[in-house]
């Protein structure tokens, strides 16, 4: 199911691409999931990483839409954005947020079409897995393979990552639910790490980056199994 947000404060032109998105997954048979928000304001209230593409206007009376693309580019880097304006000058400014393309009321369905096709080419080329972290006044959307390790501390997680550190509450169970399938094994309590990013093993300790991750005795041999098997061509 390929999710998308409309956020357009012109009801009438919200529906109409909603019904182009229809259209296209009648021609197509893909499937579609759009929800409209009326500004991006109303977008932002719900917004927790759960959209593959996001249709913008970009004059919008609340918050306008090139705001509301900063914004989201904080805590998803990956989500496209299409811009919706009357001015194909306010679009260029698009590169700013990272956005796909941008299309010039009135849109016709040829060309929407066209733009939703180039849309769904990138999600085939970058299709990654991703969870939603959820953290103190919203939620990260983090990409499975970047996180480098979980540690648990306390009522705390935290997910780490090339970029940074990302802290929720929480137990060390449930990212391993979350997680399960991905190549991830505990080497402790306090530690789950995924073996894609383990550089090596040296004094009981699995080293992954900077990190020296100990690996508690009655672990350390199904740790090294898995991680045997994952070099070996049994991840998945």
């Amino acid at each position: 199911m390929i999710r998308i947000a409309v956020a357009e404060d012109d009801l009438s032109w919200a529906k109409q691409l909603q019904a182009y998105v229809e259209q296209y997954a009648r021609e197509t048979g893909k499937p579609f999931d759009v929800s409209l928000f009326s500004d991006g304001e109303d977008l932002l209230e719900q917004y927790q990483g759960q959209f593959d593409l996001i249709f913008l206007d970009i004059e919008m009376r609340f918050l306008d839409g090139m705001a509301t693309a900063q914004l989201i580019r904080r805590t998803d880097p990956e989500v496209i954005i299409i811009f919706i304006t009357n001015m194909a000058q306010y679009a260029i400014r698009g590169y700013e947020v990272d956005a796909l393309d941008y299309m010039l009321k009135p849109v016709g369905y040829v060309t929407f079409a066209q733009r939703l096709g180039r849309a769904l080419s990138r999600m085939r080329r970058r299709e990654r897995t991703y969870i939603t972290v959820p953290m103190k006044g919203g939620a990260m959307k983090l990409a499975v393979e970047d996180i480098t390790f979980v540690e648990s501390q306390g009522h705390r997680l935290i997910y780490h990552t090339p970029t940074g550190e990302y802290i929720c509450g929480g137990a060390m169970k449930e990212a391993e639910e979350t997680l399960e399938g991905h190549n991830f094994f505990r080497s402790n309590k306090g530690y789950l790490v995924n073996l894609a990013h383990v550089d090596g093993i040296q004094d009981n300790c699995a080293l992954v980056g900077e990190h020296r991750l100990l690996i508690s005795r009655s672990r350390k041999a199904p740790f090294l199994e898995a991680l045997t098997a994952y070099l070996g061509g049994g991840a998945r």
